[in-house]
């Protein structure tokens, strides 16, 4: 299966951004939101098969030397087929000079691990939703 790669976020769908992290079980708000959220981002990253969204991934970054990696998900149809390491790969070599930090849905881990993410022993957060990240095991 072929697979397109756009990046940046011309001609999105953002119900289908919506959608797409919500099929994957990870945190997702209305389009409009996300819209914002990623043009807001140094580096957006879409992939579809067939004209349809199938991944997605954004990271934040100063563009000097730090950056970080957030709404990378992929349909679960599409899961186990490489788009998620195309995600990856995409958003790591636009900022591959620049420290890269991301957090991981429970589980997911070892994704990050393939490509040379590393745990950090120092990762601290404040959340919003402090309890329903505490209940999906994002903090203790």
């Amino acid at each position: 299966m072929d697979f397109v790669i756009r990046l940046g976020c011309q001609g999105v769908d953002w119900q289908a951004v919506s959608d797409t992290l919500k099929a994957a079980g990870i945190s997702y708000r209305d389009g409009e939101t996300h819209r914002r959220a990623f043009e807001a981002s140094h580096t957006s990253v879409f992939i579809y098969a067939d004209d349809r969204l199938i991944g997605l991934g954004r990271a934040l970054s100063d563009g000097q030397y730090q950056a970080a990696v957030y709404d990378c998900a992929v349909h679960p149809d599409y899961q186990g087929k490489g788009v998620g390491s195309l995600i990856v790969e995409q958003i790591i070599s636009r900022l591959s000079h620049c420290n890269i930090i991301l957090y991981a849905s429970p589980g997911k881990e070892g994704f990050y691990q393939k490509h040379q993410f590393r745990r950090m022993k120092t990762g601290m957060a404040l959340f919003t939703d402090q309890q329903a990240k505490l209940d999906r095991g994002f903090i203790e």
